[in-house]
């Protein structure tokens, strides 16, 4: 177990290790910046000298992915929140993007972070935000997220993470995605701000699998078909029979899928996103949870694999 300071950009490193299983946490966000299970790395990884590229493992709250142009409105009133996305003008991956999480609790296999959201432009309300990551005796790894609200009115919260996945060095053309999703959210391509979600089609639905290669996506998926213990699991397979899973519990009833070639020295990059309310919540409502004072809300996701 090694608790190292060092420069990173990302803050202290937390690693944990169980079974053959080594997962990096980092301070700032309270991100995965590695899962690897027997040496064999099961999440993209990134420089020390770089903050997480393209948002690479770092955890949502109080809301994932974009607000439209930043604003919103709290009973009847306007709220104006930062633009972090200037490009399209959006706020994007809610208000602990750069915030150094504080540790709570740690063992080998185990590890609770907590960072503190504050009223601030757009979003008047005080938050805790606790980060639960752990290995199990399979060397599998679990995360619980959970907002505390401590403020004396009622907040509008959703979660999510933005972990992505890899199989150690195989190439994108010998790796297949499954998503078990019925329904997506179209988006306008310019603002990538959802409409209402409809059926998936022949071009959309990934429950039979589609190669990774060439899968340019950026798109949000509902209606959830739950395996065994009630969890809902994305895969990514290779040729050999190897699998990464990501698995989410009820809470999260949305996966936002991003493929990405500009990921610095992947050709392909996926990220798998367990989210509890899709894009623009705070406008559409879809998935967004009041949370009342002194109230808590959360809900878990981990990751598993099988490797030949």
């Amino acid at each position: 177990m090694t608790r190292e300071r060092s420069q990173a950009a990302t803050g202290e490193q937390f690693e944990l290790r169980r079974a053959g299983s080594r997962a990096v946490i980092t301070e700032l966000a309270g991100g995965l910046r590695l899962f690897e299970k027997h040496g064999v790395q099961l999440t993209e990884t990134f420089d020390d000298d770089r903050i997480p590229p393209s948002a690479c493992g770092i955890l949502l709250a109080p809301w994932p992915n974009r607000v439209a142009e930043g604003r919103w409105t709290l009973h009847g009133a306007v709220q104006q929140l930062d633009i972090t996305e200037p490009a399209r003008g959006h706020a994007i991956h809610g208000l602990l993007r750069n915030t150094g999480y504080r540790l709570v609790e740690r063992t080998e296999s185990r590890l609770v972070l907590r960072a503190e959201i504050f009223p601030q432009h757009g979003y008047p309300f005080r938050l805790s935000h606790s980060a639960e990551y752990s290995l199990d005796q399979a060397g599998d790894l679990a995360v619980r997220q959970e907002l505390l609200n401590r403020s004396s009115a009622a907040a509008p919260v959703a979660l999510g993470a933005h972990p992505f996945l890899r199989l150690g060095d195989e190439p994108a053309h010998r790796l297949t995605l499954t998503v078990p999703a019925a329904r997506f959210f179209p988006a306008d391509p310019q603002t990538m701000i959802p409409t209402e979600d409809v059926p998936v089609d022949e071009h959309t639905d990934l429950r039979r699998g589609a190669r990774l290669e060439g899968l340019a996506m950026d798109r949000a998926y509902t209606g959830l078909s739950a395996g065994p213990g009630g969890r809902v699991v994305s895969t990514l397979t290779s040729d050999n029979g190897s699998t990464v899973g990501l698995w989410q519990t009820q809470a999260f009833q949305y996966v936002h899928i991003f493929v990405t070639s500009k990921y610095p020295g992947r050709e392909c990059a996926v990220a798998v996103e367990p989210m509890t309310a899709p894009a623009d919540s705070l406008n559409s409502g879809t998935g967004l949870a009041w949370l009342q004072p002194g109230g808590s809300f959360g809900g878990s996701w981990g990751m598993t694999a099988r490797l030949h």
